[in-house]
């Protein structure tokens, strides 16, 4: 039987920013926050990064729905030192604490040539490389770890202990777009395993065990089992690292005792930690150093660059917009829908 070609809506990045900041308003948010989320998910649209674009927006819809991220929520930032900034999300979005905050870390990084962004209590932030991205298109390298609920076998065990865990870093490149590296301590992200099983596709060997701590390329068991690390021991040692950084210094949920980001009405409570230092104060010229070594690398050693990719998509979709399946776009203009109510 021929497959039929998915139907989908094409949308200009400001409408798509306009659909999603009325649809957060619609589950629940105040503008603050529906802004604040809205526009990382149609960033990571943009980039060409759809597993935690629009698709992810509605796990956020959801969840504003069902009170797992409180939609009013006033983030409480202290600065218990002048280059440290701590953040209790209060159970909203992971995104509102730190746009509120953004030019004073970024303007502290550059007078103490280093500051802290450390947030608690609140719920999964999607992307990681929109946070550290930004700070280095503001001309700062930044580092940047998060946590969730636990997905991710440990070393050595078969019981997840640890979310997928991911870990970025951006830095300035003169005359170019910003090196922005983000991925996941685990084989794959979670967005990948659940979106195989809705579709039915297996997944490659190494991704998760099932239930009864088997490999499997069955996506369904492996939503029934758990995640593993990449690299085996190695990879759920920086998943480990991440998670210290990420919940132990904020004082998070470990992500073994998180609740859900799909079910019930509890917050996650998750945590994320950054980083962000001037690289100017200690090299003036490391933003030309980074270009030049970037063009090195890609062009005589082949050397896949991470950035670049997304630099390119979101001129694309500047000019074009973006396509999105018209069930997705029906699914978000529902929530849309109930602003005007």
């Amino acid at each position: 039987m021929p497959q039929t070609k998915t139907e989908t809506v094409t949308l200009n990045l400001e409408e798509a920013r306009n659909l999603c900041i009325a649809a957060a308003i619609g589950a629940g948010a105040s503008e603050e926050t529906a802004i604040s989320i809205a526009l990382a998910a149609v960033a990571a649209e943009a980039d060409g990064q759809a597993s935690v674009g629009l698709s992810h927006y509605v796990d956020y819809l959801e969840a504003l729905e069902a009170g797992r991220i409180n939609g009013k929520a006033e983030p409480v930032v202290s600065r218990p030192a002048l280059a440290i900034y701590l953040s209790d999300g209060q159970g909203g979005a992971a995104h509102t604490g730190f746009d509120r905050n953004f030019q004073e870390i970024a303007k502290a990084a550059r007078l103490f040539g280093v500051t802290v962004f450390s947030q608690k209590n609140a719920y999964t932030c999607g992307s990681l490389g929109y946070f550290t991205g930004r700070l280095a298109e503001a001309g700062l390298v930044a580092l940047a770890a998060t946590n969730g609920p636990a997905l991710v076998a440990g070393s050595g065990s078969t019981k997840p202990v640890y979310c997928t865990n991911p870990i970025s870093l951006a830095a300035p490149a003169a005359d170019g777009p910003p090196l922005v590296i983000d991925q996941s301590s685990s084989a794959t992200a979670f967005v990948n395993v659940r979106k195989a099983a809705e579709t039915g596709e297996a997944i490659p060997e190494g991704w998760a065990l099932d239930a009864k701590g088997k490999p499997t390329t069955d996506a369904k068991k492996a939503m029934k089992g758990v995640l593993l690390a990449f690299g085996g021991a190695r990879g759920a040692n920086v998943a480990l690292m991440v998670e210290v950084l990420a919940a132990g210094v904020s004082g998070a949920n470990w992500s073994i005792d998180a609740p859900s980001i799909s079910e019930g009405h509890q917050t996650p409570g998750t945590g994320l930690f950054i980083v962000a230092l001037d690289p100017k104060l200690f090299d003036p010229g490391f933003e030309t150093r980074m270009r030049e070594q970037l063009d090195r690398l890609s062009s005589q050693y082949h050397v896949h660059i991470p950035g670049p990719a997304k630099a390119v998509a979101r001129a694309r979709s500047e000019a074009g917009g973006i396509a999105i399946p018209a069930a997705l776009h029906a699914r978000i203009s529902e929530f849309a829908a109930r602003q005007a109510e």
